[in-house]
């Protein structure tokens, strides 16, 4: 027996009857021989952190814009707190852990730079719109591997484009979307106090002392209810959810509409902005790879394949290129 067999018979044996079985899988868009020691889904784990855009990651923003000091979440450590709490939610419940942890891995490959503000400049621009989750199947299937893309199981492509908004269709897809808003709100938290923007005690009370006074605590809190719930229906108690959605109402008012924390974002919205508009009029002056996605699909899909894979640095460096003088540069 290969490894692989022997691994996919303990999956038959050891999931619970909602996982998705690693031998189950729905294939992937083109044919390929399969591996003998890894599952399909370890193989795309395997991909997927071997890529490009997931070591561009560290580069881009979550919420801070350039925060100064080391200790700020970037959206390459806010992917890895959401793998590590995804997989512990899965292996609680029984399911697929290597799915689950592809899923969490790829979630925000589609990501641009600087965060939601550089997502809302380009969806605000192109006449296609613009979205992560739409644009991380992109990554995996036209844009990675020199335009060849990753070839990820259905499954997993699924779970990139639905943990958003959308119903995904394995229980291991949804396990991550509320993994993703279990770790953002937790980070965010930790990351505002830190910046001097809220102070622990100025939490609600009321929503603390359901789901924690520490960041710990309230990750504990929040993953136990899912767990407690089952892997028929991936849920929270109806108590949690609610202050749950009271707290990220919260952090809404007092964070995410916070005018120190995003006092750069309409500059950063604008460079994102004034480069499209530059590619969009100079198609010549775009990588070969996104001529060729151009020829495919059209020049403002394109050009915001190529934006949207920017890091925040790299963005900046190119605008300051393009639209500001050598000598002012200088002074």
């Amino acid at each position: 027996m290969l490894p692989r067999e022997y691994t996919e018979m303990l999956e038959q044996q050891n999931l619970c009857e909602y996982a998705c079985l690693s031998k189950n899988t729905k294939g992937r868009l083109k044919e390929d021989e399969k591996c003998e020691i890894r599952t399909e889904f370890q193989r795309d784990r395997d991909k997927i952190i071997h890529c490009n855009s997931f070591r561009r990651l560290k580069h881009k923003t979550q919420v801070f814009l350039s925060p100064t000091g080391d200790h700020y979440r970037t959206r390459l450590t806010h992917t890895l707190e959401v793998s590590q709490i995804a997989r512990t939610i899965s292996r609680a419940l029984r399911l697929n852990e290597d799915l689950t942890e592809a899923i969490a891995l790829a979630h925000d490959l589609g990501h641009t730079p600087f965060g939601h503000a550089g997502e809302r400049a380009l969806d605000s621009v192109s006449p296609c719109g613009f979205h992560h989750y739409e644009q991380g199947v992109r990554v995996v299937d036209y844009i990675e591997n020199d335009g060849n893309g990753l070839n990820l199981t259905q499954e997993v492509r699924d779970g990139i484009l639905k943990h958003t908004n959308q119903i995904a269709d394995t229980r291991e897809g949804y396990v991550v979307r509320f993994a993703d808003v279990i770790a953002y709100i937790n980070h965010d938290i930790d990351d505002s106090i830190r910046g001097g923007i809220i102070r622990e005690e100025d939490l609600p009370k009321d929503i603390t002392d359901i789901l924690g006074h520490s960041k710990s605590e309230r990750i504990t809190t929040l993953v136990r209810s899912i767990v407690d719930n089952g892997a028929e229906k991936i849920r929270m108690s109806d108590e949690v959810d609610k202050a749950y959605k009271a707290l990220h109402q919260f952090m809404f008012d007092s964070v995410y509409c916070n005018p120190v924390c995003k006092s750069e974002e309409t500059k950063a919205q604008d460079m994102l902005k004034k480069l499209y508009e530059y590619y969009c009029n100079n198609m010549d002056k775009l990588p070969k790879l996104y001529g060729k996605l151009a020829e495919k699909f059209g020049k403002e899909i394109a050009v915001c394949d190529y934006i949207a894979g920017m890091t925040d640095s790299y963005a900046i460096d190119v605008f300051s290129e393009l639209f500001i003088p050598a000598e002012w540069k200088r002074r």
